[in-house]
């Protein structure tokens, strides 16, 4: 359209051309400069402190606490023992629904008596001494969907405990004879020895 008019004015006053050329070049710099500025959603998580949305931390330990029993030594496991580990989850600068996947196992043929058996969500909020639900866990792996929640004004998520329970089970239809139990005692007593569990934990966006 712009070539039409030139050719019609083209015999008609200079000045009248450039002023034309001069308005349709201001009127591109200004819509060619404008900006659109949009925020990203935040992801960060913290597993026990650590940032593992940062890809340094690949590995956490995590500290068990062994029940007291009043026929073997505090803070040692033997046939009978139980105790439980703590898993401390703070997604509070997350901005959108997830899904987090944690697989339990433990690395010890040795002991195929000591297993994982349940385990608890802890809300931030909990006092101790407060009734705890206790899942049962069959399979060694917990997942779950939180959903972020638009409707509630400055919605955030409130960090939580998943405590994971275990025990050398010692009763009916165990693995391991009385030979079994004693080779531990004596690896433990000439080797210091330990036994270590694994928790493979995974966390990704979940789409509409």
């Amino acid at each position: 359209m712009f070539k039409k008019i030139k050719i019609l004015i083209a015999f008609g006053s200079l000045s009248i051309c450039l002023c034309l050329m001069s308005s349709t070049y201001s009127r591109y710099i200004v819509d060619a400069t404008g900006n659109v500025e949009a925020l990203f959603a935040k992801w960060q998580i913290l597993v026990n402190e650590n940032d593992i949305t940062n890809g340094l931390d690949s590995s956490i330990d995590f500290e068990p606490v062994i029940d007291e029993n009043d026929y073997v030594a505090s803070n040692v496991l033997a046939p009978s023992s139980t105790g439980y580990f703590d898993i401390d989850i703070d997604p509070s600068n997350v901005e959108l629904s997830f899904k987090y996947t944690i697989d339990i196992t433990i690395e010890d043929e040795n002991i195929p008596d000591l297993i994982i058996t349940k385990y608890s969500i802890i809300p931030d909020s909990y006092i101790e001494g407060d009734p705890i639900d206790v899942i049962n866990l069959a399979e060694g792996t917990i997942t779950n969907d939180l959903t972020f929640d638009k409707e509630i004004e400055s919605f955030k998520f409130e960090p939580f405990t998943i405590r994971v329970y275990f025990e050398w089970y010692d009763g009916e239809g165990k693995l391991m004879n009385d030979e079994d139990d004693s080779l531990i005692g004596k690896l433990a007593a000439t080797e210091d020895y330990t036994f270590e569990i694994n928790a493979n934990i995974s966390f990704e966006q979940i789409f509409g």
